[in-house]
């Protein structure tokens, strides 16, 4: 690996934020998960969460729409709802999902400086019941027209950028957050050669 190649995936695993993830429930279309791993990595997430507990668990990704992005983040497949959730619970303070409902408040109220993790649910029926009660609270991203909902990707693009933008304001990416066993994996994962 050249002392380039070395330098730049250092920055890139500094800026890692470990304590932000997204959990995507039943999506079912392999482009849109893709499309949402590309915006992970490029705001420092590591870990996503894919929760296929409705539909078959994915074999691949669309490559095109995520720019190989899947294969620089850790991917957590499940296909048990409370199993997920147990993982989650051990990493992040808190859980939203993406809903319309009468008690979501708007993405812009959420403090998304703290561990926290955001669900995303299927493209034709959103989050289901089950993870909604299973949540500590549903949020809404602000809309003034008539269609009352966006794409998942870009609805998880507009919701990430909003907590970079936290993070980023909070000083979140400033220091490096790995750390340890996870930074030594991704390290030993990414290809780096011990001098």
């Amino acid at each position: 690996m050249t002392p380039e190649r070395t330098e730049r995936l250092t920055s890139v695993l500094n800026k890692r934020q470990p304590d932000l993830t997204v959990v995507l429930e039943n999506v079912f279309d392999p482009h849109n998960i893709s499309a949402v791993m590309r915006t992970c990595d490029a705001v420092g997430i590591q870990d996503i969460y894919i929760l296929n507990h409705k539909i078959p668990p994915h074999r691949k990704f669309g490559a095109r729409s995520s720019s190989s992005a899947a294969k620089w983040l850790t991917i957590h497949q499940f296909t048990d709802a409370a199993a997920c959730f147990v993982a989650l619970r051990k990493k992040f303070k808190k859980i939203y999902t993406t809903h319309l409902s009468t008690d979501a408040v708007g993405l812009h109220e959420l403090n998304l400086t703290e561990p926290v993790a955001l669900v995303f649910g299927n493209e034709h029926s959103g989050v289901s019941e089950e993870i909604i009660a299973m949540a500590d609270g549903n949020f809404i991203i602000p809309q003034v027209g008539i269609i009352k909902s966006l794409n998942i990707s870009v609805a998880c693009a507009v919701t990430l950028y909003e907590a970079f933008r936290q993070k980023n304001n909070a000083g979140h990416y400033a220091e490096p957050k790995l750390a340890g066993d996870q930074l030594n994996i991704l390290r030993d994962e990414w290809g780096f050669i011990e001098e």
